[in-house]
């Protein structure tokens, strides 16, 4: 997938649970993200974000932040 779509994906979620009530979005948008998004998905946005995150609201690196991690390579 481009990465342009993933970016205004990404952004259209952060911005659904920026307005939700809970007081912990970027867990809840992660949370999201982990859920519905293929891995394949979830590696892309995060290489993008590591990269510098171009496009990316302040919400959607936190949530891809706390991504980063599990996508990590297994360790050997």
């Amino acid at each position: 997938m481009h990465i342009e779509q993933l970016v205004t994906m990404a952004n259209d979620i952060a911005a659904f649970f920026k307005g939700a009530a809970d007081q912990d979005a970027a867990h809840d948008m992660a949370a999201h993200l982990r859920r519905y998004w293929d891995p394949r998905m979830r590696r892309q946005i995060i290489d993008h974000c590591n990269a510098g995150g171009e496009g990316l609201s302040e919400l959607a690196r936190k949530a891809i932040d706390t991504l980063a991690p599990e996508a990590s390579p297994p360790r050997t």
